[in-house]
């Protein structure tokens, strides 16, 4: 699992078994992601953790 929000961040998200964009993200890691979780103010990161792990 790989999560991200930017640019910089579409290649992990491809590359992995679990692609998790954020809810702030940009539109292009969106629609790659296999999962879109909160937002950073929202605690996504740990969102997206406790449900998958």
């Amino acid at each position: 699992m790989a999560c991200g929000d930017g640019d910089n961040d579409l290649a992990m998200i491809e590359y992995v078994g679990l692609g998790v964009a954020m809810e702030n993200a940009i539109d292009d890691v969106k629609n790659i992601a296999q999962f879109i979780t909160k937002d950073c103010d929202e605690d996504g990161i740990a969102y997206v953790i406790n449900k998958f792990i």
